[in-house]
């Protein structure tokens, strides 16, 4: 069954690799390590032969241990207005916005590290079954080749618990 994602640019597809990945690890570890966003959080790594050119987690506005709870289990402003996955994430400062995103943070990340690397280089997202749109214009201008994600994440974070 093909997956039906919110946003695909043309000509464009998405990968999937198993957790044993060692890139798939990288990023699920960025995540968990360093993600603020609580309802979705999200890792991501740049890879180029097997070597970590950049990595970033999203990070949302609240950084309130006692808010941030406040915001995953109870109130999230772009839930109570049942905005879709991808869309106005500057509403609630509960969610991480675009430039917040893991994928933009990695390939901000890798482009100050490794400037002349990142083209042709691939990216792993761990936590998300899909790119939203700005982070796809972000890593296409920057020149990643192929987006990886967890397979089966389009079940495993799309599900009641993936709200946003």
């Amino acid at each position: 069954m093909a997956v039906i994602y919110p946003y695909l640019p043309p000509g464009r597809t998405i990968l999937y690799v198993p957790l044993s990945d060692p890139a798939m690890t990288a990023a699920m570890t960025a995540a968990r390590d360093h993600s603020t966003e609580t309802n979705h959080p999200t890792g991501a790594v740049v890879m180029r032969q097997n070597k970590i050119l950049g990595w970033g987690a999203n990070q949302a506005a609240i950084n309130n241990r006692w808010l941030a709870g406040l915001h995953k289990n109870y109130f999230c402003v772009r839930r109570f207005l049942h905005i879709p996955s991808g869309q106005k994430y500057w509403l609630c400062p509960g969610c991480a916005q675009y430039r917040h995103h893991a994928e933009q943070r990695a390939v901000r990340d890798a482009l100050a590290k490794h400037p002349h690397e990142v083209a042709g280089a691939d990216l792993y997202l761990w936590g998300h079954w899909w790119c939203c749109q700005p982070c796809w214009e972000v890593m296409i201008a920057a020149g990643i080749k192929d987006v990886y994600l967890l397979t089966g994440s389009e079940i495993l974070f799309n599900g009641t618990k993936s709200k946003n």
